[in-house]
């Protein structure tokens, strides 16, 4: 195996088991908040705003995943 298929490779992993964790973690935040605006809708705008802060918190952790991958890539 040469240099650019490990590359290749490791990217992949970085990428791949990057995401995983964000994606689980905000199909949750969007489970929960949809059942919290369900028991009690007069709170609806304050739980949709955590939960899109929240879905953003989660997303930044498979961005720095994707970054890595690009220096794996790239360096």
């Amino acid at each position: 195996m040469d240099v650019e298929s490990a590359k290749l490779i490791g990217m992949a992993l970085a990428v791949g088991l990057g995401v995983i964790g964000p994606g689980i973690g905000i199909g949750i935040i969007a489970g929960k908040a949809l059942e919290a605006i369900g028991r009690n809708p007069e709170v609806e705008n304050t739980i949709r705003t955590n939960m899109l802060l929240g879905i953003a918190f989660a997303e930044a952790l498979a961005i720095f995943s994707l970054i890595v991958a690009f220096i794996i890539k790239f360096v």
